[in-house]
């Protein structure tokens, strides 16, 4: 995650920001281009004991407390799975409850939690460089949630900050919004993306090709080296799909599969409406009379799928129809 959190299009969005005057940001924009990492970046030098214009310095105790998840000046509210993926404490009482399992790890930022850190921002601050409060994925706020924020959101007692950051803004209520100064993420350059990526082991000659398959996302690149989807993996995927060769996704979880689906359905639209395709190379397109309105409904099913990809009745039966349907919308005369 410290990689991340010194990539240079990281880091000169938080020299931008930290240049700038208020209390609550909002950070949006799509998937894998760092939200969380900008964020926290932004947390760390609000907190940092001798921060720079470039941000926290890395080396001080407050710096510290941050990169092992213990500091008393920062609340940090996530989904208790998104916690326990990104490695931050749950609450005692929480820890407790997910130990027993008497229930499981919430997908939403709890009530409970916002009450909490609307607690914590009354308190005073234990290391004398005021508190903040980061918020990710802020689209994960229910309404009540969201409502509980408001109120301190837009008077915030003392010296705090509180920084959100999303990757679904239209999901946000608009009074929450309305409270934040917006931040629209950055895309990185190939440039820059490229020998970043190099520098966290990706091999050179493969890098460009997962940098395409991620849309341009770095962060993304990453995630799909880690499950093993390499350029040749990508590159056969639509003739797969075509000749309904369920073994090709066979590696993958649901949601990953969606994923990839999502991407090939993206470009072949695309390619319909003589656009350029942004996930795959136009040769790697198989051919397909699908109709512009046929790829979307089949789109719009991906997204239907997606909602009980994390918890499927059987993930081998699952791949198998999301096969079986794109295989019939390739071949689709219509």
């Amino acid at each position: 995650m410290s990689a991340v959190l010194n990539a240079p299009w990281i880091a000169r969005q938080a020299t931008d920001l930290l240049a700038q005057r208020g209390h609550a940001w909002l950070l949006q924009g799509p998937s894998g281009l760092g939200q969380y990492e900008l964020a926290l970046a932004l947390a760390s030098a609000w907190l940092c004991e001798k921060p720079t214009a470039q941000g926290a310095c890395g080396d001080c105790p407050s710096c510290h407390a941050i990169a092992v998840h213990t500091h008393a000046d920062l609340e940090v509210l996530m989904p208790e799975t998104v916690m326990i993926e990104l490695g931050w404490p749950l609450s005692e009482k929480a820890q407790d409850e997910i130990d027993k399992k008497t229930r499981k790890p919430s997908k939403e930022i709890r009530v409970d939690a916002m009450r909490d850190a609307v607690e914590f921002s009354q308190r005073t601050d234990a290391r004398g460089r005021g508190k903040a409060v980061l918020v990710f994925p802020a689209e994960r706020m229910n309404t009540i949630t969201a409502n509980a924020l408001l109120k301190t959101l837009e008077e915030p007692p003392g010296d705090v900050r509180f920084v959100l950051a999303t990757e679904a803004s239209h999901m946000l209520l608009p009074t929450i919004r309305s409270r934040c100064l917006a931040h629209t993420m950055k895309w990185p350059e190939a440039d820059e993306a490229l020998p970043w990526l190099t520098g966290q082991g990706v091999p050179a000659a493969i890098a460009h090709d997962l940098l395409r398959s991620a849309g341009g996302r770095p962060t993304d690149v990453l995630r799909q080296a880690e499950s093993g989807l390499s350029p040749d993996w990508w590159a056969h995927l639509p003739k797969a799909m075509r000749q309904g060769d369920a073994r090709h996704l066979a590696e993958l979880s649901p949601a990953q599969a969606i994923d990839a689906l999502q991407k090939l359905c993206h470009d072949l639209v695309l390619r319909q409406t003589g656009a350029a395709p942004r996930f795959f190379d136009t040769s790697q397109l198989p051919p397909s009379a699908a109709s512009v309105a046929v790829l979307t409904d089949w789109f719009k099913r991906l997204m239907q799928s997606a909602r009980t990809a994390e918890h499927p009745f059987n993930v081998g039966l699952m791949l198998e129809a999301l096969t079986a349907d794109a295989q019939q919308t390739l071949m689709s005369k219509g």
